[in-house]
């Protein structure tokens, strides 16, 4: 850790991400900004992710870093995978609330010894799915912002929640409702909303248990968020117009911070520049591979950090990449596959030798940027649709689970800037849809945005 004494009188907000990467990543880049206004932040991972830093960035990035420190707290039985994302949230409404409180005890505790390497903390800066922290802060009278790295389209449609459930809506009476089309049902009740299909809005209501956790865990979210000092939302005015508006008349002090990223290349001389956010180590010779293709030429696909899909469709979509005759960078990660790995044939190698690379990991705010790349087949996350809305990068969108069915929608329907492509797409239609992403007039069209 950082040996800097600092002078206490600055405030210090703790930072607490939901442990999950892409989280992670988004809550670093608002305490990136926040230190640049001025804030000591203490960061805090799970211990599993913190060895994952480590081992990722190198056993140094947490070091040296003026007025910012990480610190960690265990998560038990969570520690044991984040593909699980069951485990994980239920493992966090169990564990994670008294570590937490003891760090931020701890925390003053220094900040008022002879030792202090820190001011006392003041305020926490929390992510949105985790009310306990809204709970620390009212024990320890501190102001709580809760950040949301959602649209503000998928934050309203998962504060519905509680709607849903008043409505008789959620969750689905029996198994028989996932085909007979109700989830095709139109409801136009939500505030700065269009009307929107239940299969469109955030996907963990859809189970027949109410007990579910995942869909508990959106539920006491939703809930919970009326206790927060602050609501923060990872969008932009520009884009989300109606739903801003709406939200700001549901809840006090709604405030918006993004891009993000194009708002961290603002700062001049950034000391914190240096600091990584991957918990995967990223593998960087695709750089050099991008620069020797022409100018937005490139099909750029990954789907994220979590999604599975089977090694049948990744098979299917690399035949489609493949007869697009196209060139293509595709991340593929050792666990993307369910159950097997995908193994692609020998003709499908020698077909894409020269204009295909395929690799685990990436440098996921270079590639977007790269200028050979035009266009990104993505699972449509969020931090994967800002960044390349921040890119000015057309995107065709493979939503799989959470919020991105609601991302799909939007960035198709209401801001042209996508195409969406079912996860069991043949070959045959992924070839057509790369082309016309790419070289099509739809494609051409997409580039164009309004708020650019």
């Amino acid at each position: 850790m950082s040996s800097n004494i600092v002078v206490c009188n600055k405030p210090h907000a703790v930072c607490i991400p939901l442990p999950l990467q892409r989280h992670i990543k988004a809550m670093l880049k608002l305490a990136k900004l926040l230190h640049y206004r001025g804030f000591h932040v203490t960061f805090i991972n799970t211990e599993f992710n913190h060895r994952r830093f480590l081992k990722s960035l190198g056993p140094n990035f947490v070091d040296d870093f003026p007025n910012f420190r990480f610190q960690t707290i265990p998560d038990s039985e969570a520690d044991a995978t984040t593909q699980n994302i069951p485990l994980l949230c239920d493992s966090m409404r169990k564990n994670l609330l008294p570590p937490f409180r003891n760090l931020l005890l701890k925390l003053n505790e220094t900040a008022s010894s002879n030792n202090s390497v820190g001011p006392p903390v003041t305020s926490i800066v929390s992510d949105g799915f985790m009310p306990f922290a809204i709970t620390v802060a009212e024990e320890l009278g501190l102001p709580i912002a809760v950040f949301f790295t959602l649209a503000a389209v998928g934050f309203i449609g998962c504060k519905q929640y509680p709607t849903l459930v008043e409505k008789g809506l959620a969750p689905l009476k029996d198994e028989s409702y996932f085909t007979n089309g109700f989830l095709d049902k139109v409801i136009d009740w939500i505030p700065g909303v269009k009307a929107i299909r239940l299969r469109d809005l955030p996907a963990s209501f859809q189970t027949t248990n109410p007990n579910n956790i995942n869909f508990n865990f959106t539920l006491e979210a939703a809930v919970g968020v009326h206790k927060a000092s602050v609501i923060v939302v990872h969008t932009f005015d520009a884009l989300e117009p109606d739903v801003l508006d709406a939200l700001s008349s549901m809840l006090p002090h709604v405030y918006i911070v993004g891009p993000l990223q194009l708002l961290l290349n603002q700062i001049p001389e950034d000391p914190l520049e240096p600091m990584g956010y991957s918990l995967r180590k990223e593998e960087t010779e695709c750089l050099e591979w991008l620069k020797a293709k022409a100018p937005n030429s490139v099909v750029y696909v990954n789907f994220g950090s979590l999604a599975v899909v089977t090694a049948q469709h990744l098979i299917e979509f690399g035949w489609g990449l493949a007869n697009s005759k196209l060139p293509f960078f595709w991340v593929i990660r050792p666990d993307l596959a369910v159950g097997e790995s995908a193994i692609f044939p020998p003709e499908f190698v020698a077909e894409t030798m020269e204009r295909g690379l395929i690799t685990s990991w990436c440098p996921q705010e270079q590639v977007p940027n790269h200028p050979s790349v035009g266009g990104f087949l993505t699972h449509s996350g969020w931090n994967s649709t800002i960044e390349s809305l921040s890119a000015r990068v057309p995107m065709l969108c493979c939503p799989l689970f959470g919020q991105q069915r609601t991302n799909c929608l939007y960035t198709c329907s209401e801001w042209g800037i996508s195409m969406e492509i079912s996860k069991d797409a043949k070959r045959d239609d992924v070839e057509k849809i790369v082309k016309e992403m790419i070289v099509g007039e739809t494609g051409k069209k997409m580039k164009t945005r309004p708020w650019s």
